[in-house]
């Protein structure tokens, strides 16, 4: 392995961290990305002030991502629904990854498939079955 001179290094940015989300999502099982079907991934610094208020975090760092929508289970088949979301948060992904023995790359597809598992309604067994299976 090359030694990487981190002296000119810089964070990644927003749209490095949606690549590795967008590789991250092409690597997974194509059965998880079909259930996964019309979820849009939105990678954000952090959560909106209503988001974290909501959920009355003490800071935006406590959230690393967040599914919004209606869960596959409760879908309808009414028109005019929009798709769900995923928000990925840069800044609080950064700053646990600052502090942990991961790879920003799994902490992403982590945080990714966590997300959408709720889109799924899938357990967390399911969930690590899935980044499991990515691994291989």
């Amino acid at each position: 392995m090359t030694k990487r001179d981190w002296r000119m290094a810089s964070a990644p940015s927003l749209a490095e961290i949606d690549t590795i989300a967008r590789e991250a999502f092409a690597a997974l099982p194509a059965r998880f990305r079909r259930l996964a079907g019309d979820v849009v991934v939105i990678v954000q610094e952090f959560a909106d002030d209503d988001v974290v208020r909501e959920m009355e975090l003490e800071s935006p760092f406590e959230i690393m991502g967040l599914y919004h929508g209606v869960d596959v289970g409760h879908r309808g088949d009414e028109s005019g629904t929009l798709p769900s979301h995923v928000f990925l948060y840069r800044r609080p992904m950064l700053d646990y990854w600052a502090e942990h023995e991961e790879t920003l790359g799994h902490l992403v597809r982590h945080v990714l498939v966590h997300e959408i598992g709720h889109h799924l309604g899938l357990s967390d067994e399911e969930m690590e079955a899935i980044e499991a299976e990515a691994d291989q």
